[in-house]
C-alpha cells in the first residue's frame, strides 16, 4: 500500500462519518481547552505573584525580632529577649557587601491637613528606603540622613494621600498632623500601586525614631537590607548573623532572604500550575475513552473493508497503521481546535476582566497537543490490532 493510498483511506473515513468524527474530536478539544484555560490562569497568577514580590528587588534580606521556632511561625517581638533597634541597623551598614539599610516600623494613625482627616498607614523609615525598596520620588526629597536620636518632624506622602489631602495643591512645605504631632511635608512618592492588597500609595513616611515614639514601641518591627548583586547570599547572611549575635549575645532574630522566599514561592506556584493543568488533563482521558469507543465501533462496521484490503495484499502492519493513523488524526485535529479555543477564551477573559492575570504557557500548549496525540495513539492501539489480526476470509464473509 502506497503512502498516498494510506492517507486517502485515512481521511475518507472522516468524510464518510462526519458527525461521528466531529463528536470524537470534540471530546479531545474540550480536554485541551480545559488544560489551556486552567494553566493560563495558573501561570498568569504565578507571574503576577512573583512580580508583586520582586517589584522591590531580589537582593533583599529582612531581619525580624524573634527566632523562628521548629513549630513554625515567628516568635516576633514578644518572643525575643532583646528587640532589634536603630543601633542594630546602624551597625549593619558597615558590613561588607551591604549597600543600603532601612529600619522599619509600621502602624496606623490619623492625619489632619487642610481641614481634612484621613486614617492611613504610617511607616517609620530611614533615609535609604527608596534605594532598598526600589522606589522613586515624584517631587521633593525623601527623609534626610539625620541623627536617629534627633530626627526632625518631616514627612513624605504617598501618591494617594497627597491626592486626598492636597488635591490641586503643591504640598511641599505644608504641614499636617500625624497622631496630634505636627510634621512638615518634604516630598511625594511616585505611585507604586498595591502589593497583595496593601496599598503602597496610601501611606506616609516619617523618621523611624519618631514612629517608635508615635506607636510607643520598644524596638523596630523589621530591618530591610539590600546587598550587592555580585555578593554571595550565604556570606552576607553569615556576616549579619555574626554582627547581631555579637550585639545581642544570642541569635534572637530571624533572617528572611527575598531570594530564598521567591524560590520557595516559585516552587509552590509551579506545583499549583501543574495541578490545575492535571485537573484539565482528566478531560483528555475522557476524550481518549471516546476515541477508544469510536475506533472499536469503526472496526466492527468496517470488517468487510478490512477483509477486502487483506485479500488485495495489504499486510497486518499496514492495516494497523491505517487505524492508528485515524485515531491520531482525530486526536490531533481535536487538540488543535482545543488549543485555539482555550487561548481564545483565556484572552477573552483577560480582555473583559483586565485584573485577571492570564498568560498562556506555550510549553504547556505543546505538551497538551503531544498528550492529545499520544492518547489518540494509545486509545487506537487495541482496535487497530484487532483489525490487523482479522482473518481475510472470515472478514469477507461478514459482507
Amino acid at each position: 500500500m502506497r503512502l498516498p493510498d494510506l492517507i486517502r483511506l485515512t481521511t475518507s473515513s472522516f468524510l464518510a462519518y462526519r458527525m461521528r468524527s466531529f463528536l470524537t474530536a470534540l471530546g479531545i478539544a474540550i480536554g485541551i481547552t480545559a488544560v489551556i484555560l486552567l494553566t493560563s490562569i495558573g501561570e498568569g497568577l504565578h507571574q503576577f505573584v512573583l512580580s508583586e514580590f520582586s517589584q522591590f528587588g531580589t537582593n533583599l534580606i529582612a531581619i525580624q525580632p524573634g527566632k523562628t521556632q521548629t513549630q513554625g511561625g515567628n516568635a516576633g517581638i514578644f518572643g525575643s529577649v532583646r528587640t532589634i533597634s536603630l543601633e542594630d541597623a546602624e551597625a549593619l551598614r558597615h558590613l561588607p557587601n551591604v549597600e543600603y539599610v532601612n529600619p522599619s516600623v509600621t502602624g496606623n494613625a490619623e492625619l489632619r491637613a487642610n481641614g481634612k482627616t484621613r486614617r492611613t498607614t504610617v511607616i517609620g523609615a530611614g533615609h535609604n528606603l527608596p534605594q532598598v525598596l526600589s522606589s522613586r520620588m515624584q517631587s521633593g526629597s525623601f527623609l534626610p540622613d539625620d541623627d536617629p536620636t534627633q530626627a526632625r518632624a518631616q514627612v513624605v506622602l504617598g501618591a494617594k494621600v497627597r491626592q486626598e489631602l492636597f488635591a490641586g495643591q503643591n504640598p511641599l512645605g505644608s504641614y499636617l498632623r500625624i497622631g496630634g504631632q505636627r510634621y512638615r511635608v518634604i516630598g511625594v512618592m511616585e505611585p507604586k500601586g498595591q502589593m497583595l492588597g496593601f496599598d503602597m500609595d496610601d501611606t506616609v513616611f516619617i523618621p523611624a525614631a519618631r514612629a517608635l515614639e508615635l506607636f510607643n514601641r520598644p524596638g523596630l518591627m523589621e530591618i530591610q537590607l539590600s546587598y550587592k548583586a555580585s555578593a554571595d547570599l550565604n556570606s552576607v547572611t553569615r556576616a549579619i548573623t555574626a554582627r547581631l549575635k555579637d550585639r545581642h549575645g544570642r541569635e534572637d532574630f530571624t533572617l528572611i532572604p527575598q531570594e530564598k522566599a521567591l524560590e520557595v514561592l516559585g516552587s509552590v506556584l509551579d506545583v499549583i500550575t501543574f495541578a490545575v493543568g492535571a485537573l484539565g488533563g482528566i478531560s483528555l482521558l475522557v476524550g481518549g475513552v471516546g476515541i477508544l469507543t469510536i475506533m472499536t465501533m469503526a472496526v466492527s462496521e468496517r470488517t468487510a473493508e478490512i477483509g477486502l484490503l487483506r485479500a488485495l495484499g495489504a499486510r497486518e502492519n499496514q492495516v494497523l497503521t491505517l487505524f492508528l493513523g485515524e485515531a491520531m488524526l482525530l486526536s490531533a485535529l481535536g487538540g488543535l481546535a482545543g488549543l485555539a479555543l482555550g487561548v481564545g477564551i483565556a484572552q477573552g477573559l483577560h480582555l473583559f476582566i483586565p485584573a485577571l492575570p492570564v498568560h498562556t504557557p506555550w510549553l504547556f500548549a505543546v505538551l497538551a497537543e503531544l498528550s492529545a496525540v499520544s492518547i489518540g495513539l494509545a486509545a487506537g492501539v487495541i482496535p487497530a490490532r484487532r483489525a490487523a489480526r482479522l482473518d481475510p476470509v472470515d472478514a469477507l464473509r461478514t459482507e
